[in-house]
């Protein structure tokens, strides 16, 4: 029997987060690569430390996507972000390209050819997941600790929260009865500061991006309220913390509530499965649950590479749907064409839409009218219905 009564706790951390710059650099070059190129190719991998910026990875695309232009796109992340600290600034920074040519023994696994379609960019295990904690289908933990910092971002580039720096991170607790999360019971929130903010300033600052966000209620005790614990954080970003693309991939997920193949998202483009497939799999299980077939869904797809059929579909309703879970498994794969090309066509992924993921979770956003954050519209309700009818 699941429990029901229990607490559970999941992290957000902000654009301005080592690991994060890195995420929108090498998700800004796929952009610019798909922007020129749809059917471009790229595995781009980012490190940051003080003042130094390095991308490295294989690429296909045009060659007026040169190094000049990837350096004036990590410059120009770094600036939006809001980069101009001594130990990290987007005008001083060193960067370095080390990007080559993908492997020939690569593409010819993915290239269509003659009969055979386009394959897997490599083996792998994606999960989807949703629920009805939240009105976005996603668990309340991460979508709340995401909620926080996006609130606190907004705030620092209006200039309304000039104090604070680029850098935070955010945990939320909740307590679960029954099932449902009723309250927080301890929210922590970290954020980079400027030099002679005290503590208490800082605390203040963030309180009222925290009660605004959690329901009304919900708000935990003043003892476990944490701001900046450990008494001051004035040094952050790759200054304070070398930072890699794709560390933070609970945090583009689920908060920990669900399953995670072990695959990160930014830096590639919509041929490589770990991205593509866990779009695929997070639009069916929302759709699933969008159209009251479930209360929970979790949904795993496998693939190998060069191979255009996933090897496995598998549905866990967790015990609250209202149709089989094998009989919902034949279902999806009717509705949606599972495929590396069948998902790519069916979402739309050949855009240049990766850059704005990279921050604030890649779920439970909402779709926008270019095509961004296509895996999150419910527009598969009632084909899901009437397969089933």
């Amino acid at each position: 029997m699941p429990r029901s009564d229990y607490l559970f706790t999941s992290e957000s951390v902000s654009e301005g987060h080592p690991d994060k710059v890195c995420d929108r650099i090498s998700d800004a070059v796929v952009d610019a690569y798909l922007a020129a190129e749809p059917q471009a190719r790229v595995a781009a991998e980012t490190l940051t430390s003080t003042n130094l910026i390095v991308i490295a990875g294989e690429v296909r695309g045009p060659d007026s996507i040169t190094d000049e232009k990837i350096e004036q796109i990590a410059r120009e992340a770094v600036r939006d972000i809001g980069y101009e600290q001594d130990g990290f600034h987007w005008k001083n920074s060193e960067v370095q390209i080390r990007l080559h040519a993908q492997s020939t023994d690569i593409a010819m696994g993915v290239d269509a050819d003659g009969n055979k379609d386009e394959g897997a960019g490599d083996q792998g295990i994606m999960f989807g997941f949703a629920c009805r904690e939240t009105d976005v289908l996603m668990p309340a933990p991460i979508h709340l600790s995401h909620a926080i910092l996006s609130s606190l971002a907004k705030a620092r580039h209006s200039g309304a929260a000039s104090q604070l720096g680029p850098d935070s991170k955010s945990q939320v607790t909740l307590q679960y009865a029954n099932g449902k999360p009723v309250r927080a019971t301890s929210v922590v929130v970290s954020t980079q500061h400027n030099e002679g903010v005290s503590q208490e300033e800082v605390r203040e600052i963030v309180r009222p991006h925290v009660v605004d966000v959690l329901p009304d209620g919900w708000m935990c005790e003043e003892d476990q309220f944490y701001v900046n614990p450990t008494g001051q954080f004035v040094i952050g970003g790759p200054d304070g913390d070398a930072g890699l693309t794709g560390r933070k991939i609970i945090v583009d997920t689920y908060g920990g509530a669900a399953p995670h193949g072990g695959g990160a998202f930014s830096g590639k483009d919509p041929t490589k499965v770990d991205r593509s497939a866990a779009y695929a799999a997070r639009y069916l299980a929302k759709n699933v649950v969008a159209a009251e077939l479930a209360d929970k869904c979790t949904i795993q797809l496998a693939y190998a590479i060069g191979v255009s059929e996933p090897l496995s579909l598998y549905v866990d309703l967790h015990g609250t749907g209202c149709v089989e879970d094998t009989r919902l498994e034949t279902v999806l794969a009717k509705v949606m064409d599972l495929s590396p090309r069948g998902i790519r066509e069916h979402l739309s992924l050949n855009r240049p839409i990766y850059e704005r993921t990279a921050a604030y979770g890649h779920f439970g956003r909402k779709p926008d009218a270019d095509g961004g954050f296509s895996w999150e519209r419910t527009d598969l309700t009632d084909a899901l219905k009437s397969a089933l009818a």
